[in-house]
């Protein structure tokens, strides 16, 4: 059984997901997990392959949730996604790195996607 936090970040991941179709993503894979980490969803939008880190929050006492995604995020991220490249032969395909924030107020989620949210980042 879920815990609270738990259950609130699979609802997220799952209103992230629905908001993501409705605007044109084509969802490949969802919490893709290798030995160097996780990306919550990797997806298509008009020929691109998308790398999607997932962010929400209850509260805005610390901010946005789209300003959580930390450079060390960022590097395990990319990590993580240079090896599904490597490893799906698809190292010449055009891709990029897209956070999906979502802030509640009680049960009114608010969604933003920001595309291109960061470049890759390794080292």
């Amino acid at each position: 059984m879920l815990n609270k936090r738990q259950q609130f970040g699979k609802e997220s991941e799952f209103l992230a997901t629905r908001h993501l179709k409705k605007n044109g993503y084509k969802i490949l894979e969802q919490n893709y997990r290798n030995k160097l980490g996780e990306i919550d969803i990797i997806a298509k939008e008009k020929g691109t392959l998308v790398f999607v880190e997932v962010k929400a929050t209850r509260t805005h006492l610390f901010g946005s949730p789209k300003w959580a995604v930390t450079p060390k995020k960022q590097r395990k991220i990319s990590m993580v996604a240079l090896y599904y490249l490597k490893a799906t032969k698809q190292t010449h395909v055009k891709a990029r790195f897209d956070v999906v924030a979502l802030s509640s107020a009680k049960e009114d989620f608010q969604i933003e996607i920001i595309k291109n949210a960061f470049e890759l980042a390794y080292g």
